[in-house]
């Protein structure tokens, strides 16, 4: 069986054809302005990459910021659930997700069946997300893909104070201009958002194996300095994209509804 799992999220789209529980093919892309056309182009390029067409899927689930304006999905199902999923069948020993995306971050406590037992969400606030170094890299002028390796050169943690992202962003030029290493400045930027993602954590008890989900979780300099905040090591899911992880929840879940019900979309 062939199903598509799609995560239409406020920054990028992702997309996930499966068969039989094996990763056909993924694609990301920035989210356009409406969702529909986001989830349009991403399961297109998707379903290109595998050789496939629309007719060739037999059930496809939406999730995500954009998931109710998803036209093809037969189904949408909560961020929460299909995070949870996707990184309990990447990495069984997960009992702590922890998600940074671009507008929010999540924490989801699952049990030994990967079944969701609490989680908490900030998407009130941009400090603890990957909007917070988007903006963060512009101040610096630096490639956010960048801030990671630049990061890991650092030779001290500067200290960021202020909680609020247009107050931190004048503080990091105030660094600049008192001639502050950026290499240092990158490094206080990764602890100053992870303390507050460690917070949240926290708040509803963290539990090993962690794994950390995400856009951000490409940054090594964030993986590090959240291990720091939390005091535990934290793992990479086995063998996926980090930024799919959402979407491939959303396939797991159509291959669990396709069992008593084949659909074409």
């Amino acid at each position: 069986m062939r199903v598509a799992g799609c995560d239409i999220g406020s920054l990028t789209a992702k997309a996930v054809i499966m068969e039989e529980e094996n990763i056909l093919s993924e694609a990301i892309i920035q989210s356009q302005t409406k969702p529909s056309a986001s989830a349009e182009e991403v399961i297109d390029l998707a379903l290109d990459r595998a050789g496939l067409s629309r007719d060739d899927i037999q059930y496809a689930v939406g999730t995500g910021y954009g998931k109710d304006l998803i036209p093809f999905v037969q189904r949408v199902e909560s961020e929460i659930s299909c995070h949870a999923k996707g990184a309990w069948w990447s990495t069984p020993s997960v009992r702590t997700v922890i998600d940074i995306g671009g507008q929010d971050a999540k924490v989801i406590r699952v049990d030994e069946t990967g079944k969701v037992i609490r989680f908490i969400y900030n998407d009130k606030c941009a400090s603890g997300t990957g909007r917070f170094l988007e903006i963060m890299a512009d101040a610096l002028e630096v490639n956010i893909e960048e801030m990671g390796s630049l990061g890991k050169q650092s030779g001290e943690i500067i200290t960021i104070s202020n909680q609020c992202v247009i107050f931190a962003e004048t503080e990091v030029v105030s660094l600049i201009n008192k001639g502050r290493d950026i290499p240092d400045i990158i490094n206080g930027l990764h602890h100053a958002m992870t303390g507050r993602v460690a917070s949240l954590a926290k708040s509803i008890g963290v539990e090993e194996d962690v794994v950390l989900a995400g856009g951000v979780a490409k940054n090594i300099g964030v993986f590090d300095a959240l291990a720091e905040s939390l005091d535990l090591p934290v793992r990479t899911l086995n063998g996926i994209d980090p930024q799919i992880n959402g979407a491939v929840g959303a396939a797991l879940f159509a291959m669990e509804y396709i069992k008593g019900n084949s659909l074409a979309f």
